[in-house]
C-alpha cells in the first residue's frame, strides 16, 4: 500500500467509543490531587495543627466559645485553602492537557491532529521525520522509515523499519526490518502509515516504565529560596514561642496562658503564604501564559524569562508569515526566456520546464511552505502539465549537511530510465551541474541580486538516469541547469514592533537561518535588526576555533546558512559570553540547541515532537511577536510575584512583634491565636489572589533583563518589606502603649489596634501593587479582587466588633467613635507613611538595603 492510497481509518464515532472502553492513551501516573487529598494536605500544614492546638488549650482553660470561634476559622481557612489548591490544580489539568504530545491519524479518511492521549487501538498513524510516535502499531506503508528507539532499548543507532500486509507477532524492540513501531520512540528519518496495536499501559513502554508517572521534577531554585526562608522562619519563630512560654511561665505562673501566647507568636512568625503563593503564580502564570499561544512545559522558566539577554531566532515563519509564494523566476537565455516576475506577464511556455522540474524534485504532498509554493504556481500555470498521476517515486536523496540540495528519481511511465530533478542552494546546484564549471559567476550573482531584495532562492537542474544500481551520491549524476525559482515570505505585520520592544528591554534580537546571507539581511533590515555587520555564514563559524567564536557573537546579530550542529556552538559561545540565551527550533536536529539554551523555545505548528519536547516554551502559532508577549509576561509574574513576598514579610512583622512586646513589656495580650486566625483569612487570598492579577508596571519592557543569580529575597526586598513592617509595628506599639499607659482597658485597647491594623494591612497591599507607582496612582487602578475582600473583611470586623458574643469571643470592648476614627486614622497615617519610605527609596534617598532598585 503506498502512502498516497491511505484508507479511511476509524470513524469518529469508534474512536470515541473505543477511547471510553480501553482509556486514554496515557503511562500510569500518580493519582489526581482530588479535593479530600488536597483537604489530607491541608490538614497537615503548621498553620491548621497550630489552630487545633490553641484550640485545646482553650478548652483546658474551659473556654469553649473561644474554641468553637477557633474551629470556625480552621473550617473557613480550610474553605479557601481548598478552593486556592483546587484552582490551582484545574489550571494545572488544563495546561498537562495542552501540553500533551500531539498524533496524526487518520480517521474517516481525513488526516487530523489530535492529542496523543485520545490515540486508541486501530488508529490509523502518520509517521513523518520528528515525530515522537504515540503508541505500539503495525507498519502497513513505510518509506526510508528509521527510528530512534534508545528509549526502549539503550541502543543509540536508529533502526529500520519495513513495512508488512500482515500483522507481525508480537516482538521486543530493537534490530532492523521489524513492522513495528514502538510508542515513545522517535522517527528519524523516512515516512509511514501505521495501525495502533496497543496503547497506555499495555505498550511495550507502559510495561516496562510504569514508574515513569510517579516520577517528579527537583524542585527550581526558586522553590528551595523559599523553602529555605519558610524553615528559618519557622526555626526562628518556634524558638521565641518556647522562649516566651518559658518567661510566662516562670514570671507569671500561667503556664496554659503562656502555652496560648507562644502558640499565637508561633501563628504570627509562619510564613506559610510564601509556597502557595510560588504554586499559585507558577500555575496562574503558565495558564495566563498560555492564553497568549504559548505553553510553558517547565515551571523554572516563568523563573528566567525576565533574565533573558539574546533572543535567538529562526527567519521563516517566526519572523516571516511562512506563507511563501513563487516572486521570480530566471531561466538561461537559451531557453527563450530570463527572467519572469510574479504579477505581470504570464509565465512563458519556456520557463514550463524550470517550473515543472522544480515540482518534480518535492515530496508529493508537500508540508513545506517553499515546495507549497511551487506546487500552487504549477497547478495554476501548467494545467495538465502538471499531473503525476501513474508516476513512482523510485528513489530520493536527501538534503545533508555536506550538500544543501535533494533529489528525486521518478519513473516515468513509457519512458526508459529514471527522470531526476534536484532543488537546492544555488551554489550547490550549481556544482552539480558540469556544463557550467567555471561559468557559475553570473547565476551565483543573480542569485545574490535575489536573495539582497529578501527573496528565498532555489537553483533546480535534471538528469536522467539509465543505470541499475542507484550512485552512491547526488554528485554523480550529470545534471542539466534550469534555472533558479525565487520565493517571498513577508514579513509579519507585528515583527517591527516586536523587535523595538525587544531593543527597549535591553534584549538583542539575532538571526540564526538556513538561508542564503543576503534574503537574511534584506530580512533583518525590515524587522529593524542592528544588522550592521555582515552576517556570519555556517562555514566561517565552522571554521572559527571557540575563543573567535565567542568575539564574533558579541556584535554580529545575523548569522545565514547555519547547520544545527553551528547552531549549538553559537549558543555556547553566546553562553560563555556570560548571556541568558532564548532559542527558537523546529527540527529534530534542534533538540541540542534547546536544551542548551537557558530558554529553548519550539515552534507548534512546524516543529517536531522531538523539538517540542527539549524545549521549555512552545508557540502555538510560531510567531515572532509570541516570544516577546512570553517574556514581557514572565517579567510581569516575576514582578507580581516580589510585590506579594514583600507584603507578606511586611505584614508579619507586625503581628509578631504585637505578639511578642506585650509579654516582655507587662502589657495585656494584644492577639490571641483567633486575631491570628482571623489575619489569615485576609493576608492568604489577598496575597496570592490579588497579587497575582495585578496589572504590569508601565516601566515593565523598558528595564534591563535582572540577573539571573539575584534572588528573590534579595536585600533591597527584605529591607523594604522590614522597613514597611517596623514602621507600622511602631505606630502600633506606641498606640497601644499610650492607651494602656492612660489607663484604657485592655479590650477597647486591643480592639482598636487591631481596626489599626486592618487598616494598615490593606494600605500595605496598595503600597505595595506597585514598586514604582505612588499611592494616588494606585488607587486610580481599582483591583476587583481587593475591593471584594476588603468587603468581606469589613463585614468580618464588623460583627466581630457589633455581635456582642463574637466580641466577647475576641476579647474585645466596642470602642467609641472617637477611638474608632482614631483607629482608622492611624491605619491611614501608617500607610501614608510607607508610601513615604517607598518614594525615597525611589529617589535613592535611603541606604541600599532599603532601595527598591537595589
Amino acid at each position: 500500500m503506498s502512502l498516497d492510497a491511505e484508507p479511511r481509518g476509524l470513524d469518529q464515532a469508534q474512536a470515541e467509543q473505543r477511547l471510553r472502553d480501553e482509556g486514554a492513551n496515557t503511562l500510569p501516573q500518580a493519582p489526581r490531587r482530588t479535593l479530600s487529598r488536597i483537604a489530607l494536605e491541608v490538614a497537615g500544614e503548621p498553620m491548621f495543627l497550630l489552630l487545633l492546638a490553641a484550640t485545646g488549650v482553650h478548652l483546658l482553660l474551659g473556654e469553649r466559645g473561644e474554641a468553637l470561634m477557633l474551629l470556625s476559622f480552621v473550617l473557613m481557612i480550610v474553605g479557601i485553602s481548598l478552593v486556592q489548591e483546587h484552582r490551582t490544580e484545574r489550571v494545572l489539568e488544563a495546561l498537562r492537557d495542552l501540553t500533551s504530545p500531539r498524533a496524526v491519524v487518520i480517521r474517516s479518511g481525513l488526516r487530523q491532529r489530535i492529542a496523543g492521549r485520545e490515540v486508541v487501538r486501530g488508529d490509523l498513524l502518520v509517521l513523518e521525520d520528528g515525530d515522537r510516535v504515540a503508541a505500539d502499531a503495525w507498519l502497513i506503508s513505510a518509506h526510508d522509515l528509521m527510528t530512534d528507539e534508545s528509549l526502549l532499548t539503550g541502543e543509540a543507532v536508529p533502526v529500520r523499519k519495513l513495512a508488512s500486509a500482515t500483522e507481525p507477532p508480537p516482538a521486543r524492540p530493537g534490530g532492523d526490518n521489524l513492522a513495528l513501531v514502538f510508542a515513545g520512540t522517535v522517527v528519524v528519518g523516512g515516512q509511514g502509515l501505521a495501525r495502533v496495536l496497543a496503547t497506555g499501559a499495555r505498550s511495550e513502554i507502559g510495561r516496562i516504565g510504569k514508574s515513569l508517572g510517579s516520577v517528579q521534577s527537583p524542585p527550581t531554585p526558586l522553590k528551595l529560596e523559599i523553602r529555605r526562608l519558610v524553615r528559618i522562619f519557622s526555626v526562628l519563630g518556634l524558638a521565641l514561642s518556647l522562649l516566651l512560654v518559658l518567661l510566662h511561665g516562670l514570671l507569671r505562673g500561667d503556664w496554659l496562658a503562656g502555652l496560648l501566647g507562644g502558640i499565637t507568636l508561633a501563628m504570627s512568625m509562619l510564613p506559610q503564604e510564601f509556597l502557595l503563593i510560588l504554586t499559585v503564580f507558577t500555575a496562574m502564570g503558565a495558564w495566563r501564559m498560555s492564553r497568549q499561544r504559548v505553553l510553558t512545559r517547565r515551571a523554572a522558566t516563568l523563573e528566567t524569562l525576565g533574565s533573558a539577554t539574546v533572543l535567538c531566532t529562526d527567519k521563516t515563519g517566526t519572523l516571516t508569515q511562512n506563507h511563501m509564494q513563487v516572486a521570480e523566476l530566471a531561466a538561461p537565455a537559451e531557453a527563450g526566456a530570463r527572467r519572469w516576475v510574479a504579477g505581470g506577464e504570464p509565465l512563458p511556455e519556456a520557463m514550463h520546464k524550470l517550473l515543472r522540474h522544480a515540482m518534480l524534485a518535492g515530496e508529493r504532498e508537500a508540508t513545506d511552505p517553499m515546495e507549497k509554493a511551487i506546487q500552487a504556481l504549477a497547478l495554476a500555470e501548467l494545467g495538465s502539465g502538471a499531473d503525476t498521476a501513474g508516476w513512482v517515486l523510485a528513489h530520493e536523496y536527501s538534503l545533508s549537511p555536506a550538500l544543501l540540495a535533494m533529489t528525486h528519481l521518478w519513473r516515468v511511465p513509457g519512458e526508459a530510465g529514471h527522470l531526476a530533478a534536484v532543488k537546492g542552494a544555488p551554489e550547490a546546484v550549481l556544482m552539480l551541474c558540469p556544463a557550467l564549471q567555471g561559468r557559475t559567476g553570473p547565476w551565483l550573482e543573480q542569485a545574490r541580486a535575489m536573495a539582497a531584495r529578501g527573496l528565498r532562492v532555489l537553483g533546480v537542474g535534471r538528469a536522467r538516469f539509465t543505470g541499475e544500481a542507484w550512485p552512491a551520491s547526488q554528485r554523480e549524476f550529470d545534471f542539466e541547469f534550469l534555472g533558479l525559482v525565487a520565493m517571498a515570505d513577508p514579513l509579519r505585520e507585528s515583527v517591527p514592533a516586536a523587535v523595538r520592544e525587544c531593543r527597549a528591554a535591553g534584549l538583542r534580537v539575532v538571526m540564526i537561518t538556513g538561508d542564503f546571507a543576503a534574503t537574511a539581511q534584506a530580512v533583518a533590515r525590515q524587522a529593524g535588526l542592528d544588522a550592521g555587520t555582515e552576517a556570519l555564514s555556517g562555514a566561517q563559524v565552522a571554521a572559527l576555533d571557540e575563543a573567535g567564536l565567542r568575539e564574533q557573537v558579541r556584535t554580529c546579530n545575523v548569522f545565514a546558512r547555519v547547520l544545527p550542529e553551528q547552531k549549538l556552538r553559537i549558543v555556547e559561545a553566546l553562553k560563555a559570553n556570560g548571556q541568558i540565551v532564548a532559542m527558537t527550533g523546529d527540527g529534530v536536529n534542534d533538540a541540542p540547541s534547546l536544551k542548551a539554551a537557558h530558554i529553548g523555545i519550539a515552534m507548534g505548528q512546524r516543529g517536531t515532537d522531538v523539538a517540542r519536547e527539549a524545549a521549555a516554551l512552545v508557540l502555538l502559532d510560531d510567531d515572532f511577536g509570541s516570544i516577546v508577549r512570553a517574556v514581557r509576561m514572565g517579567r510581569h509574574i516575576h514582578d507580581n510575584l516580589r510585590k506579594a513576598m514583600a507584603y507578606v514579610l511586611a505584614v508579619h512583622v507586625p503581628i509578631a512583634g504585637l505578639a511578642l512586646l506585650p509579654v516582655l513589656l507587662g502589657w495585656p495580650p494584644v492577639f490571641m491565636p483567633a486575631h491570628i486566625a482571623f489575619l489569615e483569612l485576609v493576608i492568604s487570598p489577598v496575597s496570592s489572589f490579588v497579587f497575582e492579577a495585578e496589572a504590569e508596571e508601565s516601566d515593565l519592557m523598558q528595564r534591563p533583563p535582572r540577573a539571573p543569580d539575584a534572588p528573590m529575597f534579595a536585600p533591597s526586598l527584605i529591607g523594604w518589606s522590614l522597613a514597611q513592617g517596623l514602621l507600622i509595628l511602631l505606630g502600633l506599639a506606641i498606640s497601644f502603649g499610650a492607651m494602656v499607659g492612660a489607663g484604657v482597658d485592655a479590650g477597647t485597647a486591643r480592639a482598636t489596634s487591631f481596626i489599626a491594623l486592618v487598616v494598615a494591612s490593606f494600605g500595605l497591599v496598595v503600597v505595595n501593587r506597585s514598586l514604582r507607582a505612588s499611592l494616588l496612582n494606585a488607587l486610580r487602578q481599582p483591583s476587583g479582587a481587593l475591593t471584594r475582600i476588603m468587603l468581606v473583611t469589613g463585614a468580618l470586623l464588623a460583627c466581630a466588633l457589633g455581635v456582642p458574643v463574637l466580641r466577647d469571643l475576641f476579647h474585645f470592648t466596642l470602642p467609641g467613635m472617637a477611638q474608632f476614627a482614631a483607629a482608622l486614622g492611624l491605619g491611614l497615617l501608617l500607610t501614608l507613611g510607607v508610601d513615604r519610605i517607598k518614594r525615597l527609596a525611589l529617589s535613592a534617598g535611603l541606604p541600599a538595603w532599603l532601595r527598591l532598585t537595589a
